[in-house]
């Protein structure tokens, strides 16, 4: 579906299908300001799975947001392919970014079946073929067309992720933005859901940011990775160097410790690194 078409990356001449340089968001005024990133700056080529991780509130969502378009409070510079995204973009520059959120329960309409979740976008954007797409989609995310007029509250916490899923493809995104996206399901159900991403990631070619506070799931799922603290990245590294430990900062250490139970007190204690 996609131009990349293949589970690689692109050629090294190309530009970074994703680029962020000096990224920063403020929220607030005065004594309410929150500098929640700060001079972020990494890249990710087409083809390719890059991790965002560090703990609660070290700005990870927030760079998914800003890039999503659901956050215009920024400033630095996106680009996508090479070119210069605006905080002020028009709607037809959000169907190449598609973004699965954390909860599954919340992101659906529990009012909207899950056919009309999957039409409305093609709606909006005035696409044709939206019965053929969805049951195409449908069966793409592991749902067959029984499950195309249920409810939210008839579907369990895997389901309903997989529908949320199926929304983001309904527009044939290049890039799909992941915020912790098994961290609300159950543990038997995780491993489904992180190989069904892999397994669309291979057959269309998406470029995907996932952010994890969960090193094992990183480790599974991306070639790169980059660490924030307190709104900024301390370190980026391969998933390589994670697995043989190779890293400098030490708020990195504490994490990886954290993540692995080496001390939970750890996790509670993390210092922040200005």
């Amino acid at each position: 579906m996609n131009d990349s078409g293949m589970d690689g990356l692109a050629s090294s001449e190309a530009p970074p299908r994703i680029e962020a340089r000096r990224l920063n968001v403020v929220f607030g005024e005065a004594e309410d300001r929150v500098h929640a990133v700060r001079d972020a700056s990494f890249s990710v080529q087409a083809g390719e799975t890059f991790g965002l991780v560090g703990e609660s509130g070290s700005g990870k969502s927030t760079v998914l947001r800003a890039i999503a378009g659901l956050n215009r409070d920024w400033s630095g510079h996106l680009l996508i392919d090479g070119v210069e995204q605006k905080a002020e973009r028009s709607l037809g520059s959000f169907k190449d970014v598609q973004m699965v959120f954390q909860d599954p329960f919340g992101s659906l309409h529990p009012r909207h079946t899950v056919d009309r979740v999957l039409a409305e976008p093609i709606a909006i954007h005035k696409l044709s073929g939206a019965e053929a797409r969805i049951l195409s989609i449908l069966r793409d995310v592991g749902l067959g067309p029984e499950f195309r007029f249920r409810y939210p509250h008839q579907l369990s916490g895997g389901q309903r992720q997989r529908v949320a899923i199926a929304r983001t493809l309904m527009l044939d995104p290049r890039i799909l933005l992941l915020d912790e996206p098994t961290s609300a399901l159950d543990v038997s159900v995780q491993a489904e859901i992180l190989n069904l991403l892999k397994r669309l990631k291979k057959e269309h070619g998406f470029t995907f940011i996932l952010v994890s506070h969960d090193l094992s799931v990183i480790a599974h799922m991306c070639d790169r990775l980059a660490v924030m603290n307190a709104g900024r990245i301390v370190e980026e590294m391969s998933i390589g160097q994670l697995r043989a430990q190779r890293f400098d900062h030490p708020y990195t250490r504490q994490l990886l410790s954290a993540s692995l139970g080496y001390d939970r007190e750890i996790a509670r204690g993390l210092v922040t690194f200005d």
